[in-house]
């Protein structure tokens, strides 16, 4: 069955466009309660929604609860909270799924809804497939209705989760944070966490407004961030997105540090005080001196597809606990079962305790290579990767590059793009052997 709605990170996109709609989240609230809502056993089905701070989020929340209902679930309504929290109170509370209203990183015209199953996971193709089909069935009320109730103490559940990712008596006495949070769905949860752990906090970010989210700050735009770093001389500076689950760090030099720098700096830690680190799951666009680093420390490392779904399943596969993302997008599966902005950012904060050196220092343990990307803009992009002409340019860079580089061609999923990345160690080079393969990809594809 070919997927209409499902992408590779739930179902996403503009408000009122598309699927995006009041109508729409109505049905899939119904049909999402018939397939997901059998509880083993007997006994009433339950599912809880959570949100983060974007206006559209009110609607949709209501249409769900409202389609859930309507098929015989009860529903927890978490209010905002970040995705990892969803994840984690499904799995909690013992629920048949857990369902979070959000477009992450995305401006608050976008929308969407992600499901996590009873495990606190992504759930399986074939379920979401599920799903889809019964989006067709004609919506009938059930005769026994569910209820909904508001669960008032997630947020101090989750507080405490988080906090129990660090060892007991963990402190981050002495250490001021400028935590920008976004105007997303950790606004309300970030600062007590560290505060509470013991460091000295400022927050920007703070005041969702339903319109705020993500715009002119947190993790896509981190601009602010550092100027406050500065400013306060502060020793760190932490930036999440819309729903928390990316992370990253900003030093006490206002230089901003990524995720690869970051699962460096939690994989290095790792093995040096937590009996060893037997791999780590980047992608196709972690950086190439990421790579370099690791292999230098003989911890094993793999590429996964873009995006976190590919990461974890590539993580399990391996047996390994910890992948991620240069986006922030780090997963501690020992910790938690999906991508968490705080988590991950206590997973650092305990490096930086333990190897007692700042983080500036840290990460230059690891060589970041230059990287240059095209993008090529095509008519039509069939065939081009395997042209021989093409081929035979990657070749050639790639035996220039020796074992210091690497090339990647990479088709946009969105749109008719082909990505040229290149990296080594000379940037000048790079550039000009981006721009030499990006030629012959426009003159293969007829451009």
């Amino acid at each position: 069955m070919t997927r209409r709605y499902f992408g590779t990170d739930g179902i996403r996109g503009k408000v009122g466009e598309g699927v995006i709609t009041p109508e729409f989240m109505l049905r899939l609230g119904y049909a999402a309660g018939k397939v997901l809502g059998v509880q083993k056993g007997g006994g009433r089905s339950r599912i809880l929604i959570g949100k983060d701070t974007r206006v559209s989020g009110y609607m949709f929340e209501a249409a769900l609860e409202a389609g859930l209902i309507s098929a015989g679930v009860d529903v927890g309504l978490l209010g905002p909270m970040p995705t990892p929290a969803i994840a984690y109170l499904t799995r909690t509370f013992h629920a048949q799924a857990g369902i979070v209203i959000s477009a992450s990183h995305n401006p608050y015209q976008d929308n969407g809804i992600k499901f996590f199953s009873a495990e606190g996971g992504k759930l399986p193709d074939s379920v979401e497939q599920d799903i889809e089909a019964a989006l067709e069935l004609p919506m009938t009320t059930s005769a026994d209705l569910g209820k909904a109730w508001r669960i008032d103490d997630a947020v101090g559940r989750y507080i405490e989760f988080c906090k129990a990712s660090t060892p007991w008596g963990f402190s981050l006495e002495g250490i001021s944070l400028v935590l920008d949070c976004g105007n997303g769905a950790t606004y309300h949860i970030a600062p007590k966490v560290f505060r509470e752990l013991g460091a000295e906090v400022s927050s920007i970010g703070v005041s969702p407004d339903g319109v705020n989210i993500n715009l002119d700050c947190g993790s896509t735009k981190p601009q602010q961030l550092q100027k406050a770093v500065l400013e306060q001389g502060a020793d760190l500076g932490i930036a999440f997105d819309g729903d928390g689950d990316r992370v990253l760090f900003v030093d006490r030099n206002g230089e901003l540090v990524d995720g690869d720098q970051l699962l460096f700096t939690i994989a290095m830690h790792r093995q040096q005080f937590l009996g060893g680190c037997n791999g780590v799951v980047g992608t196709q666009m972690s950086n190439y001196g990421f790579e370099l680093a690791l292999r230098e420390r003989q911890i094993p490392f793999a590429r996964a597809k873009v995006g976190d779904r590919y990461v974890l399943e590539r993580m399990r596969a391996n047996g390994w606990a910890l992948g991620g993302e240069s986006s922030g997008h780090i997963i501690c599966a020992d910790a938690t079962t999906t991508g968490d902005g705080i988590v991950s950012a206590l997973q650092v904060l305990r490096a930086i305790r333990d190897f007692d050196e700042p983080l500036h220092q840290l990460k230059g343990r690891m060589k970041m290579l230059p990287q240059h990307m095209i993008n090529v803009r095509l008519a039509s992009r069939d065939g081009v990767l395997e042209h021989p002409d093409v081929t035979a340019a990657v070749a050639s860079v790639e035996g220039e590059l020796a074992s210091r580089g690497r090339v990647l061609l990479r088709p946009s999923g969105t749109e008719p793009l082909i990505r040229v990345m290149v990296e080594g160690e000379d940037a000048a080079q790079v550039e000009q052997l981006a721009a030499q393969i990006a030629t012959v990809v426009e003159r293969a594809g007829g451009k």
